[in-house]
């Protein structure tokens, strides 16, 4: 049965009592999905299920696929978002796609109304260790930025000049959730969190020397920190961060109703 048919059936079922709304609700979770070419398949109802609608990841794919994805989710969500899109894929994608925003640092284009405004209570701050680190960190403040949430940044407060960070401990008070982005030896993580009374996110970025590995060092760190209440995510991963920020802070809000 496909899914039009599915969903026609569900509905009849919900017209003739057979099953009540709850359910059909929890059944179309489930079945929105469209292909895209021979090459996509687009998790329209991942928003119903999660939280956040699916986001493109432009690594590996062309413009040609990016951008007829973003047409068919342009009026189907009211961010939608590509991450990984280097310039020179920007620069094809503006040809294609009416309306594109480019958050150069961040490496994300985005189809966003003109003004975005939070919707969620709360506020992520993101602290980076060093200006190498800001292309993730700026993944993780923009992708938090445009799924609805507020977002303080304080960047360049490693640990080599810790007095940049204590002067700003406020910034790290008034946070609900902090993501903290570090590569080297990655121990502002572990810094932060015994100073912070919220969750704090730990994301090792793959910049370092070579016995930083990549990313793998800054990784192992932040996994073996002795400060509690941390949890981390993989190399370079600020959007996962991000996401991870905005569930901790939605969870919060379900809960105090």
């Amino acid at each position: 049965m496909s899914q039009p048919e599915n969903i026609k059936s569900l509905l009849e079922s919900v017209a003739n009592g057979t099953i009540s709304p709850d359910i059909a609700f929890e059944s179309l979770k489930d079945l929105g999905y469209e292909t895209v070419g021979e090459f996509a398949k687009i998790d329209h109802h991942r928003h119903i299920r999660t939280g956040f609608p699916e986001v493109i990841w432009g690594l590996g794919k062309t413009p040609e696929q990016i951008a007829q994805i973003m047409e068919v989710m342009r009026h189907r969500t009211s961010v939608v978002m590509a991450t990984r899109i280097s310039l020179d894929v920007y620069a094809a994608l503006q040809k294609k796609v009416r309306g594109i925003k480019y958050f150069e640092l961040a490496r994300i284009c985005a189809l966003t109304p003109e003004e975005i405004t939070p919707r969620f209570p709360g506020t992520i701050g993101i602290l980076s260790a060093g200006t190498a680190d800001l292309p993730v960190a700026e993944e993780a403040a923009v992708t938090a930025e445009l799924s609805g949430f507020r977002v303080n940044r304080l960047w360049d407060v490693g640990v080599a000049g810790i007095h940049r960070l204590l002067d700003n401990r406020h910034l790290i008070n008034s946070a609900s959730v902090l993501i903290v982005v570090a590569g080297m030896e990655g121990a502002l993580p572990s810094v932060v969190a015994g100073l912070a009374d919220c969750p704090v996110i730990a994301v090792p970025t793959s910049i370092g020397y070579g016995a930083s590995f990549s990313g793998l060092a800054p990784l192992l760190t932040m996994l073996n920190s002795c400060a509690a209440g941390i949890g981390v995510v993989n190399i370079d991963n600020g959007f996962g961060a991000a996401v991870l920020a905005g569930q901790i802070l939605r969870t919060a809000e379900k809960m105090s109703q």
